[in-house]
């Protein structure tokens, strides 16, 4: 896996983008950057378990290089799934392809190449969203949750995972601190940390818990709760 240092000299050439210099580096992103990533994929897995049937279809939207799908289907091999992971950007699913076939499982994951707001979703017993919603522009966000909610078969799934900001500037504050203090516990200079964080404001505007929750509600999930939280990070699951 490829060390991420795109930004050790502290330069931002240009705004945060899914290009190729990106996906070859972008494991050893994920696992030095999201707090307890394993740990969420893994409680995915779980509650995956108990809620899906043998033979159901399961859809990752922002799949990037496949890492959540090639867990999941490790996982929960015996249920005979059938995953779908889709995005916009051709480099991390060339990236997520070659991953397939490395692990055995190009036969069981199908990759597909489109944008997430507009494309057919058909037949999902369950969607995730890893840190993906983010990523799309705030007013499109309700409208793609609905599309979700339309989406899924009745009492269907989904999981989303989002970077969170808190409303009270303190703690909001705060929760930066102690979320730097862990980048540099992985090994990133304050430099680096400087420099993804000036990329990445254009690109990537988190809402709070609340602006979430209410996204869900008023897509018409019948029940949602949050099943993991660590300061500025969150994953939430919903029930149609």
């Amino acid at each position: 896996m490829a060390r991420d240092e795109l930004y050790r000299t502290g330069s931002v050439r240009e705004d945060f983008r899914f290009n190729e210099e990106v996906a070859e580096v972008f494991d050893d992103m994920l696992d030095r950057s999201i707090p307890f990533y394993g740990a969420v994929i893994d409680a995915m897995g779980e509650f995956l378990r108990l809620r899906l049937k043998k033979g159901a279809t399961l859809y990752d939207l922002g799949c990037a290089t496949g890492t959540t799908l090639l867990a999941l289907a490790r996982r929960l091999e015996d249920l005979e799934l059938s995953y779908i992971g889709i995005d916009n950007a051709p480099a991390m699913l060339a990236k997520a392809r070659r991953k397939a076939e490395m692990f055995s499982k190009g036969g069981v994951i199908e990759f597909r190449q489109a944008d997430i707001t507009t494309c057919p979703i058909e037949g999902a017993d369950a969607i995730i969203c890893n840190y993906t919603l983010q990523f799309i522009r705030p007013l499109l966000r309700q409208e793609f949750v609905r599309r979700l909610h339309h989406a899924l078969a009745p009492d269907g799934l989904l999981i989303l995972s989002e970077k969170v900001i808190s409303h009270a500037p303190d703690l909001n504050r705060q929760f930066i601190e102690m979320y730097h203090g862990f980048k540099r516990r992985q090994g990133y200079s304050e430099l680096e940390i400087a420099a993804k964080r000036e990329a990445l404001e254009n690109v990537l505007v988190p809402f709070s818990v609340d602006e979430n929750s209410a996204l869900l509600r008023r897509a018409g999930f019948s029940a949602q709760e949050i099943f993991f939280r660590w300061f500025n990070f969150a994953s939430f699951v919903a029930i149609r």
